[in-house]
């Protein structure tokens, strides 16, 4: 007779079961979904994009029979061949992801803008219009022009043509927003209204989703550390297992490599979907600054200086110059060090960045309330207003008051503004508020609207900052411990190939157990310092995409890492010679 737990076991044991075929079940449906969002039709993609894919990775499988392909290159080429089926399979969800990222990455950024727009004296339909035009919001303003073309081409009202697109769009978040949109126009509720009513609601959404992501970075930062911690065991096994069964090393070093690799690009891409999309630093296209002057400066001289750098290295290990006595570890370091300049250069402008962004929400605050009392133009408000001190944004205040007095063009005044103080948020708002006032809006309300929002990010932002912190030391101690593996692996094989060097394996009944003869300590050495850069490299771009700062902010991080890499993997040779010494 079963007993009561033998029971509960089978229980259990069932609705585990069900449950991963309801999630199996969800994700086909969810990829069959995709499929049907695509912009062309199913039965052409599989034709154009599904079956050469697969066809290619056919060929590529085979082609080790009939072209003569190292022996490195045969595990990097066959998961290469079945990475290209895949991509074809899932592509169409990955689009669709994406444009659903899309949408949650800018909406708040657009709830703004609409709700500015909406207090304005214009048309509801230029709303959508003019949003439409905003590339910056991507599948969002496809979505604008949508209901725009709707409304113009089949002549439907604007409830009618928001509550159409709403069953067809693919984000639950837009689709949401459409439904509750449509009906409150169709009721006859003033657009402007219900938009400044929902404003509390959807900085509460705004603020829960944010938070969410940032959770689910915390777990992806374990995830990470699992995963790259089993790699590094699957490194160091490669590199000791050609000991014992006779393989040449190369193949097993290289393959495990290449799997390292694209982990490591899996965890970007993630991570990238992940990350709230919240960059720093804003598009000044067209306009010449004085700080671009700088990078572009620091980065020729960087740049430079590394690549002299790294012809003298090449020459120092190859004999032509004096290597002054430095282990190769150390000469691996040396031609990334000038990187270091335009890596520190944006990195001290990035900080001033962030600096105007805390300045910012004070000011336009203040320009909107005195603006709305002298009812004059922002000009003669900033020639009082700019004797404030507003920190770090003092001085663009300035020059945007000289600029307005010249009465010359305004918006263009206002770009320069944004554009000198680097910022992507005060680009963003300070272009909301002008647009508005430009309509007709209430200057004291923009102000208000815009500070409210511009804080409440602000606010998020720093909650980002503390958990990058927390990653980033994640991220160098997961670097210190595998170049500490790696090469305490690569010393034990070098440890065991002296040690059977004077043995005679074939008269110890030993030769078809061990085989030190595979091995080439130098090529594996440098293979290892492959892969210890690389770690380095793709390691700070993951840094550089959580915090969403300037792409070069990632030389900073990628010189330390290579630095401490080499230090360590130098202080392992040498920690290991001593003990073997003893």
């Amino acid at each position: 007779m079963a007993t009561s737990s033998d029971t509960a076991t089978a229980t259990d044991a069932t609705q585990t079961e069900e449950g991963d075929s309801v999630d199996l079940k969800e994700a086909i449906r969810s990829l069959v979904l995709a499929y049907e969002h695509m912009d062309m039709s199913i039965r052409r993609y599989l034709l154009t994009v599904l079956l050469p894919s697969v066809v290619g990775a056919g060929a590529v499988m085979i082609s080790p029979l009939f072209i003569p392909i190292p022996g490195v290159a045969t595990g990097p080429v066959i998961m290469l061949a079945l990475l290209l089926p895949f991509v074809a399979i899932v592509y169409p969800k990955l689009m669709q992801d994406r444009k659903q990222q899309q949408v949650r990455e800018r909406f708040h950024l657009f709830i703004t803008h609409i709700t500015v727009l909406s207090t304005t004296n214009i048309d509801r339909v230029e709303v959508f219009r003019t949003l439409s035009k905003e590339d910056e919001y991507k599948a969002i303003a496809t979505e604008m022009g949508h209901i725009v073309a709707l409304i113009d081409t089949w002549n439907q009202s604007l409830d009618d043509a928001c509550r159409f697109r709403a069953r067809r769009v693919s984000s639950p978040l837009m689709r949401d927003f459409l439904e509750r949109l449509a009906y409150t126009v169709g009721a006859g509720q003033p657009m402007s209204e219900f938009l400044l009513s929902e404003q509390d609601n959807i900085l509460r959404n705004f603020t829960t989703r944010y938070e969410n992501q940032l959770d689910r970075l915390s777990v992806m930062k374990d995830v990470y550390l699992s995963v790259i911690n089993s790699t590094t065991f699957g490194l160091v096994f490669a590199i000791l297992l050609p000991f014992l069964i006779g393989i040449d090393p190369m193949i097993a070093l290289s393959s495990v490599i290449t799997l390292f690799f694209f982990v490591q690009l899996a965890f970007l891409y993630v991570m990238n979907n992940v990350a709230p999309q919240d960059p720093v630093w804003s598009h000044a296209d067209g306009i010449a600054l004085d700080r671009n002057v700088r990078l572009r400066i620091a980065l020729i001289v960087g740049t430079g200086l590394a690549l002299l750098l790294a012809a003298v290295t090449y020459l120092a290990l190859d004999g032509v110059l004096p290597d002054g006595g430095l282990p190769d570890a150390i000469w691996m370091a040396v031609p990334f060090t000038p990187l270091l300049i335009p890596g520190l250069v944006i990195r001290r402008e990035e900080s001033r960045v962030k600096e105007r962004d805390g300045e910012f929400p004070s000011f336009i605050r203040a320009l909107g309330a005195v603006e709305s009392v002298k009812q004059s133009s922002s000009s003669s408000v900033l020639s009082s207003l700019r004797r404030k001190d507003f920190g770090a944004l003092t001085d663009n205040v300035n020059d945007l008051y000289k600029r307005l007095a010249m009465q010359i063009n305004s918006t263009l005044a206002w770009r320069y503004f944004a554009a000198e103080t680097g910022s992507y948020l005060i680009q963003k708002f300070s272009d909301m508020y002008v647009v508005g006032r430009r309509m007709g809006g209430e200057p004291r309300q923009l102000g208000d609207l815009i500070e409210t929002n511009f804080t409440q990010v602000l606010n998020l932002r720093q909650m980002r900052t503390q958990e990058t912190g927390t990653i980033i030391g994640v991220i160098y101690g997961i670097t210190a411990t595998s170049t500490f593996a790696f090469f305490v692996g690569l010393e034990i094989v070098n440890l065991l190939k002296n040690i059977t060097a004077d043995m005679e394996l074939s008269q110890a009944g030993m030769g078809a157990l061990l085989h030190p003869q595979v091995y080439d300590v130098p090529e594996i050495r440098f293979y290892l310092f492959v892969a210890v850069i690389l770690n380095a490299f793709l390691s700070s771009m993951m840094i550089r995409i959580i915090d969403r700062g300037h792409s070069l902010n990632a030389l900073t991080h990628f010189v330390a890492m290579v630095w401490m890499s080499a230090i360590i993997s130098w202080v392992t040779t040498v920690l290991m010679s001593a003990i073997i010494s003893v």
